[in-house]
């Protein structure tokens, strides 16, 4: 090892002494020149090796890269969409306020879970009952107007009977000529606006609201629309067909309205000239319709 390291000192010294011209630096230039192309052929030969480490690198991080972003977008969309159901209840939930302000309702919030599955009916379940101070006949409105009334009522859940169920009656009336009638669910899931006299003033597109006439509804609730009127010859009343305002199946919040002020129902005077209609008026065309097909009465589901 020592004479190694001598030998390795002398040919230094020899190498720094002598000029470029000088053995040791000839030898080492052709030493060089030998090697050159042996360690050209190596650096080839190792290229595409380097390249291909470098792109299995840069792949793995690509790789995981795209899976980081995907989960990113993936928990991003899964943000938007709960954002855009937020606001979608708000608005509904907005618009339920607006309505209890507009016609100063007394009422009480609750959601639809679910429908009867009788296929005899057209009614939902709601999440309140009893505890909640709910009882039979109470109306049932959404955002739009109402959609129904209470039939039956457990401690916490209330069953409604949507107005497009044959069985449902309520006292309406058109708002701009306050012709009098009744309007009825039909077996195709209709409405109908039964008992308008065929000279009253009735145009498609006229809006049907509550006429407060029974003491359940408060008056001027929105009903539906005039989608179309036809009366047959000699016919005393018109047929009108009803669009409804609001539908259950458009809509998951309700207000169960829980009382009624005075001013919200009818006044004697207007229950009073309803009856003095031609026929009776709507009042007794429900009442005969009650005897003869035992039909709960009109804002009275129970048929008290």
């Amino acid at each position: 090892m020592i004479v190694l390291c001598l030998v390795s000192l002398l040919l230094l010294t020899f190498y720094l002494r002598e000029g470029d011209t000088g053995m040791i630096h000839s030898l080492r230039g052709a030493a060089m020149t030998i090697t050159s192309p042996v360690r050209m052929l190596g650096g080839a030969v190792a290229a595409p090796f380097n390249a291909i480490g470098n792109a299995i690198g840069n792949a793995g991080a690509s790789s995981e890269t795209l899976s980081e972003l995907k989960k990113e977008n993936e928990r991003l969309t899964a943000k938007v969409a709960e954002l855009s159901e937020a606001q979608e209840t708000a608005a509904r939930l907005e618009k339920l306020v607006g309505l209890q302000s507009t016609y100063s309702l007394k009422s009480t919030a609750a959601r639809i879970i679910g429908s009867t599955g009788d296929a005899w009916s057209n009614a939902v379940i709601i999440d309140k009952g009893a505890n909640a101070g709910f009882e039979v006949g109470m109306p049932v409105c959404s955002s739009g107007g109402v959609i129904g009334q209470i039939i039956e009522v457990s401690a916490t859940t209330s069953t409604v009977r949507l107005v497009s169920d044959e069985q449902s009656g309520i006292s309406a009336m058109v708002q701009g000529s306050r012709a009098q009638g009744m309007l009825r669910g039909q077996a195709d899931g209709t409405l109908r606006l039964e008992y308008v006299v065929s000279d009253a003033e009735v145009s498609a597109g006229d809006i049907i609201i509550t006429s407060g006439i029974g003491g359940s509804f408060p008056k001027g609730l929105p009903l539906g629309t005039v989608a179309s009127i036809n009366r047959a010859a000699n016919a005393v009343y018109y047929t009108i067909v009803v669009r409804p305002a609001s539908t259950a199946e458009n809509n998951e919040e309700v207000l169960v309205i829980t009382s009624l002020e005075d001013d919200q129902v009818a006044s004697d005077d207007e229950v009073a000239a309803a009856n003095n209609s031609p026929q009776g008026g709507p009042a007794k065309q429900q009442d005969d319709a009650t005897d003869s097909d035992g039909a709960a009465d009109a804002d009275d589901p129970a048929g008290e």
